[in-house]
């Protein structure tokens, strides 16, 4: 562990799970309005409820969640050193791929905000479940570190 972050530890890990946290949380949303959202008119009271809900909820807690979760995940990984771990190597890779999704759902949410959207409520109701299952080989990961020496 890095000496001159070693009293800062617990807190670089405090902020890194409650931003884990509220990134998940709003991953795990946005594509439930999404199922919702399908069944209003472009124009209605209600769709443009929707785009408000999507606008703040990605701007407010999912955007700024993922780049602290981010931030302090490296500063963690640097502070504990595990960039050589093959357990560390896959995590990181979901973790990209988890961005992906927050990349796709921006986009799709720019679909809607757009009147644009073209996918089905079934189609939303699949992607709601990639966050879950990324983030429990994430957690299993960090947690059991297989492949470890």
């Amino acid at each position: 562990m890095s000496e001159a972050l070693l009293p800062l530890y617990p807190w670089l890990k405090a902020f890194h799970i409650i931003a884990v946290i509220a990134w998940m949380a709003g991953m795990l949303y946005l594509p439930r309005l999404f199922v919702y959202h399908c069944e209003t008119k472009p124009g209605t009271a209600e769709y443009e409820r929707f785009k408000l809900m999507e606008r703040k909820l990605m701007r407010i807690i999912i955007n700024p969640a993922m780049i602290a979760t981010w931030i302090l995940g490296l500063t963690l990984a640097q502070t504990l050193h595990v960039w050589d771990q093959p357990w560390f190597h896959l995590k990181f890779l979901l973790v990209i791929v988890l961005s992906g999704v927050h990349g796709m759902l921006s986009r799709w949410r720019r679909d809607f905000e757009h009147a644009r959207n073209t996918k089905s409520q079934r189609f939303y109701r699949i992607i709601n479940e990639v966050p879950a299952i990324l983030m429990a080989g994430i957690v299993i990961l960090v947690v059991v570190k297989p492949w470890t020496g």
